[in-house]
């Protein structure tokens, strides 16, 4: 694993001391990524469809984010405990760590058994404490001051945990983005902030949200490294992850990490981005695709066939299919449930 130089000023974005490189990584564990980003797809698209046929409220698209998601993931695999604070697009990270295609789909469609929020909160939204999964919510940037506060609760009880909260550059633009980088840095918590740049806060493209071109470089101001990052390339991304993470465990504290990913369709599925995106600009997105980028990779290095390919998707589908079944035959939740959890002064 390549190490950041020990000579470097706090807050200067780390030169590596060798290429990006996998070489700690097994090529099981690379088409694990890539089944896992295959099966974020997959979800993914059906809970669009699911949503055109009124059977979800809302869907908030992942494509474009998936390498980012699944890297990250097996980069904090790293380490013995990890927690994470994700926001409303992370559909891969969850697929990541273990969560079903029934239980996401129960999410989807706000079914009983729903195991984040008990169906009552957006897809997703909620916790996950079996996971360490905690504070998935659609108010941005709240994630990143709370993944600080549990970083700093484990710093002063002795827990190795690292936290991984991740958001997009439109949350770099909230006040708690700020608030949580300095304090995090006085501290020297072992969390790591990892931005999800796609360059659209909604609507709003990243020209009109700051003066500068790299997320990344706003880690200056705070003393701590920040790394931009291709999010659309999984290996890249695994490394700087993989950086942040040891560094964390080595007592150094933080790290940003800016991972430039496109979004391949719209905000949510009640956005219209053809009001504010060309055709042809969304044309030159899709070359950066993930998917087809690592499949691509694979198979260069002789890991990955057309047959396999095949296999993953169809499986992929496979389990979409049932799980979307499943969920479809799932009642809502009993009505006589809606104060549960619900408490007055």
């Amino acid at each position: 694993m390549a190490r950041r130089s020990s000579t470097e000023a706090p807050g200067k974005a780390p030169a590596w001391t060798a290429s990006p490189t996998v070489a700690d990584v097994s090529p099981e564990d690379l088409l694990g990524m890539y089944a896992s980003m295959v099966l974020t797809r997959v979800l993914d698209e059906r809970w669009w469809a699911l949503n055109r046929q009124g059977k979800a409220a809302i869907a908030v698209p992942s494509q474009g984010h998936e390498a980012t998601h699944v890297a990250a993931v097996w980069a904090m695999r790293r380490v013995p405990s990890a927690a994470y604070f994700p926001n409303y697009r992370d559909l891969g990270v969850m697929v990541a760590l273990g969560v079903s295609p029934r239980e996401l789909l129960l999410s989807f469609m706000a079914k009983a058994g729903e195991t984040f929020s008990g169906a009552r909160q957006f897809p997703f939204h909620g916790a996950r404490p079996d996971l360490k999964v905690f504070n998935l919510s659609s108010v941005v940037a709240t994630q990143l001051p709370h993944a600080v506060g549990y970083a700093l609760g484990c710093k002063l009880s002795g827990d190795p945990t690292v936290t991984l909260t991740l958001f997009g550059e439109g949350a770099s633009s909230q006040g708690d983005f700020h608030e949580a980088l300095n304090f995090a840095s006085i501290h020297r918590l072992s969390v790591i902030f990892l931005c999800e740049n796609n360059r659209y806060a909604i609507s709003v493209p990243q020209s009109k949200q700051m003066a500068i071109e790299s997320v990344a470089d706003r880690a200056a101001g705070y003393g701590i490294p920040g790394v931009a990052v291709d999010g659309t390339d999984v290996l890249k991304t695994y490394q700087a992850v993989a950086e942040a993470v040891e560094l964390a465990t080595s007592g150094g504290g933080p790290t940003l990490i800016e991972a430039k990913v496109e979004r391949l369709m719209p905000h949510t599925s009640d956005d219209d981005d053809k009001r504010y995106r060309s055709a042809q600009e969304l044309q030159e997105a899709k070359k950066r695709d993930p998917l087809p980028k690592f499949a691509a990779y694979l198979k260069a290095q002789g890991l990955l066939t057309d047959q396999e390919e095949q296999r993953i998707l169809i499986q992929a589908r496979h389990e979409v299919d049932q799980a979307t079944q499943e969920a479809e035959a799932a009642p809502y939740p009993d009505a006589a449930t809606l104060g549960d959890h619900v408490y007055g002064s």
